[in-house]
């Protein structure tokens, strides 16, 4: 049952130390964010700090400012701030979707309110009973596990710590301890789907088991440790089936491929390709095929899907990075820690090119690939432009632009970071004068 070391440890569950911590509940004068709002009212003493914000929307006329009333009565006499956003003209209420419109209106001003006072987590009433609504919702429109998981208790720092606890018990603790609360005779109609599901399915369920509730309560913990196993599991195997890029998520087409539907979908949809069909159509594309989402452009190749953020497809041609001005030849050896350059992506590969740095240009630097730029690559005989070695060592089409080339003076191509080095620079027995530039990688130590 409801109470207020109960409360406490489920609020302990979803913030370590709560009363170190600050929130803003969304209070409305109903029975449950009534209860909510006496129960982090006691918690006062302890140290924790919070402040309430309330929503008139003035849509039930007298009744939306007795709520109003009640809310703010409550905090006056408890010494709580209280924040009032009433609607007007300049909120344009829709003819259509106030539900979604209200909602909306809602959380602009929560998210107002916490940045003005500085306020860490909001605070929402959300109950079993609208779990279980939520959930027959999700159901009716084929979700999926994270939906069937219902409203979450902590995200993106928004709290729930009511979702445990039924609707009759939050009436109960109401009664017991003569907290005021309003009720909201629109929820009677059922001139919405949520209102159809709560005064008419809901009922019907509950009939057939008299622990149908606490038992929905239980599928849903169970639910949620699935899904909370799913995404690990998930998460594990997209790192496996990544190849590094610089500034690109780069997939193993062929691994991913062999995966199932549902874990493509799983994958992908983190980057906003989130229609079964569009995954079909991704993994029957042509090699150079482009699929768009509103974050990312994905690009269908031979072995990869490369996945990039469309504000970062921008042309690189002209970035050019100081790198070594000159060199001491009264120095038999000089060493260069690319770890230590600012400007330049993560290479996340280790290598160390030794030079001679008698058959350099000096000053060196780091620039992108330019059209027909060549070089000899060591360990290969002839020379090779640079971009058939890009295709010839597989590397993705997005990724390419963000490959740095390391040049002399004159231009001359010295190595493709961090992939080959050229062999007509490179120390022989003969060098007198080395330069070494180096790279560890923080992924290989």
């Amino acid at each position: 049952m409801l109470s207020l070391s109960v409360f406490r440890k489920q609020l302990e569950q979803l913030v370590q130390f709560p009363e170190k911590n600050t929130y803003l509940l969304a209070v409305s004068g109903g029975a449950d964010s009534m209860v909510m709002a006496y129960l982090f009212n006691a918690l006062k003493p302890s140290g924790c700090t919070f402040q309430v914000a309330h929503v008139n929307y003035k849509l039930r006329g007298e009744d939306s400012e007795q709520d109003r009333q009640l809310a703010e009565k409550f905090c006056a006499e408890n010494g709580i701030p209280f924040h009032l956003h009433e609607v007007s003209g300049r909120d344009r209420k829709p003819d259509h979707s106030i539900q979604l419109w209200a909602r909306e209106l809602r959380y602009d001003f929560f998210k107002q309110v916490q940045k003005k006072e500085n306020l860490k987590f909001l605070v929402t009433a959300h109950h079993l009973n609208d779990q279980l609504e939520t959930f027959i919702i999700n159901l009716s429109k084929a979700a999926g596990i994270n939906g069937l998981s219902g409203i979450p208790a902590d995200s993106n720092h928004i709290l729930r710590p009511l979702l445990p606890f039924s609707k009759e018990e939050i009436y109960t603790f109401a009664k017991e301890h003569q907290i005021g609360y309003r009720e909201d005779l629109s929820n009677k109609k059922n001139d919405y789907l949520r209102n159809k599901i709560r005064n008419e399915v809901v009922p019907k369920l509950m009939e057939t088991n008299d622990h149908f509730l606490d038992n929905f309560g239980k599928s849903i913990s169970y639910l949620n440790q699935a899904r909370d196993f799913i995404q690990r599991q998930i998460g594990e195997i997209e790192n496996r089936i990544t190849l590094s890029g610089p500034s690109c998520r780069i997939l193993s087409k062929e691994q991913l491929g062999r995966e199932s539907d549902f874990v493509k979908f799983e994958i992908l949809k983190k980057y906003g390709f989130d229609q079964e069909q569009e995954i079909h159509k991704i993994f029957s594309a042509g090699n150079g095929s482009s699929f768009y989402s509103n974050e990312y452009r994905l690009l269908v190749e031979q072995h990869h899907l490369t996945l990039i953020r469309r504000q970062e497809e921008t042309s690189t041609a002209d970035e050019e990075i100081m790198l070594i001005e000159n060199f001491d030849f009264s120095e038999n050896r000089m060493a260069m820690n690319l770890e230590n350059i600012t400007g330049i992506e993560e290479i996340n590969k280790s290598f160390s090119w030794d030079f001679d740095a008698r058959k350099l240009r000096f000053p060196l630097q780091l620039r992108r690939a330019g059209t027909g730029d060549k070089f000899y690559p060591a360990g290969f005989s002839g020379k090779k432009k640079i971009s058939k070695f890009f295709r010839d060592e597989k590397i993705a089409i997005l990724a390419r632009p963000k490959i740095w080339v390391l040049s002399d003076a004159e231009n001359s191509v010295l190595g493709i970071l961090p992939y080959r080095q050229d062999r007509r620079y490179m120390r022989d027995e003969n060098t007198v004068n080395i330069l070494t530039i180096f790279n560890i990688s923080k992924d290989e130590v």
